[in-house]
């Protein structure tokens, strides 16, 4: 009999390719998605398990072959400055364009959900719970942070309360390129809402890069099933290394107290949550040093690799997991 669990995926870049990995070994365990919620990297996977979730004859090695035929070489696809090698990604940081456009991602996102019979918000809706507020009824979620209202957004359920958008009918490939628009990499991507205020969109990691509360119930009652968390995110001092990588490539310079700040900003938050044992207890760690969170260039053996261990992690996990004693310790 299968079981049902909701997924929450971090962020993490090209680390993502793990959470290809431990969600595919949830699902060869027998459990069935309900509802994913993604920031970032875990968007672009978590919008393949939600659509795939609807396939009842779509297995975990469908969505392997699915997730991992996305070709990170050409997520950079260089923008308009990059016709000024010297000057080019210096001027897209500062002006807030973006070194790379972004586009291969959107399109990869569009073509591979349409071929799954899913285009908007509208063709995600979830109906097993009708507990849930209306504005939450869907297989997908995503965090985006909003720099002209100053806040987190989270795709669809904000669409109608930050831009008076019927979330039905919004692109999900959109909300996905929206949420993994990494600073510095990727141009922002814009918004109107309907009263015409135009929003920059841009990484969800910025405010939350793993939003494991996201799914939880919020009426105080006991789960019905589990919700994991699975985490690509690397440890303070390399995403300091990460960010560092970012800004030479578009040839800034920053001090290390910066680089230090941003990364307490983009990491502690979602840490110090991950760090209470209730959390920690359903949470899916992955890692693997030798893959970064931008190394946009990683061979197919190196995916493959970081791939089958993520899966062997995600095993390792669920051979200790008992969803009882889980509810009896902390529900």
């Amino acid at each position: 009999m299968a079981k049902r669990a909701d997924l929450i995926l971090s962020g993490g870049g090209v680390k993502g390719i793990g959470l290809v990995g431990a969600a595919v070994a949830l699902m060869d365990a027998g459990y069935r998605i309900q509802r994913v919620s993604g920031t970032s990297a875990g968007s672009i996977v978590g919008a393949v398990i939600a659509a795939a979730s609807q396939h009842e004859d779509m297995t975990g090695a469908d969505v392997k072959d699915l997730a991992l035929s996305l070709d990170y070489r050409k997520f950079l696809d260089p923008g308009p400055a990059e016709r000024f090698p010297l000057l080019g990604p210096a001027s897209a940081v500062l002006r807030g364009t973006g070194i790379y456009r972004g586009d291969y991602a959107r399109d990869w996102v569009r073509s591979e959900l349409k071929n799954l019979g899913v285009t908007t918000f509208g063709d995600l809706a979830y109906e097993g719970d009708h507990a849930l507020p209306p504005e939450r009824r869907y297989k997908l979620v995503v965090t985006a942070t909003d720099l002209t209202t100053s806040q987190m957004v989270r795709l669809p359920w904000d669409y109608r309360r930050v831009y008076g958008l019927d979330p039905d009918e919004q692109p999900v490939a959109d909300a996905v390129r929206a949420s993994m628009s990494i600073p510095f990499f990727f141009k922002p991507v814009t918004i109107t809402s309907a009263s015409g205020l135009t929003s920059t969109l841009v990484d969800g990691g910025l405010v939350s890069n793993f939003p494991i509360d996201s799914l939880d119930r919020t009426d105080g009652k006991r789960p019905r099933w589990p919700s994991f968390g699975i985490t690509v995110l690397p440890t303070a001092p390399r995403l300091s290394t990460t960010l560092k990588t970012a800004l030479d490539l578009a040839r800034l310079g920053a001090p290390p107290l910066l680089l230090s700040l941003i990364a307490a900003a983009l990491f502690a938050h979602d840490q110090t949550y991950l760090n209470q044992p209730w959390v920690s207890s359903r949470a899916i760690r992955l890692d693997a040093p030798e893959v970064g969170v931008i190394d946009f260039g990683i061979s197919k053996k190196a995916t493959e690799a970081f791939y089958e261990k993520s899966y062997a992690a995600a095993r390792q996990f669920l051979s200790g997991w008992d969803w009882e004693a889980y509810l009896t310790y902390w529900r």
